[in-house]
């Protein structure tokens, strides 16, 4: 079964930052890309970043390029999200989820992923 369980959400002050892990389980972490979303109250789910194992791969969203940083430990099955430079625009509930990885073919498109881990609240405010 395959499970994704983010952590590391939390209230910060403006220019603060936070790293957001994500622990997978069930499924064989090469074959799959692993993304983060994040969800704003009253917005739609956006896509933040991704990565993947099988070819070190990763992407940014504009909003994001420069200021935030996704990485991976192979050991422990888990993917993480440096949080830098937070403004408060960046406040959402940020989620975890993994599609089946395929060579060449990177989206931050929240339909493309199957498997959708809970989410942890970061909120930046003074």
């Amino acid at each position: 079964e395959v499970q994704l369980q983010a952590s590391g959400g939390g209230l910060v002050q403006p220019g603060g930052s936070l790293r957001l892990s994500c622990a997978a389980s069930g499924f064989t972490f090469n074959d799959y890309t692993i993304g983060w979303f994040r969800q704003a109250p009253g917005k739609a789910r956006e896509g933040v970043s991704c990565i993947s194992r099988n070819d070190g791969s990763t992407y940014y969203a504009d909003s994001v390029r420069g200021r935030f940083t996704v990485s991976s430990d192979n050991a422990k099955n888990t993917v993480y999200l440096q949080l830098n430079s937070l403004k408060p625009e960046d406040t959402a509930v940020y989620y975890c989820a993994a599609r089946r990885f395929r060579m060449g073919y990177y989206t931050l498109n929240p339909h493309r992923y199957e498997y959708w881990g809970q989410g942890t609240q970061v909120t930046v405010s003074s």
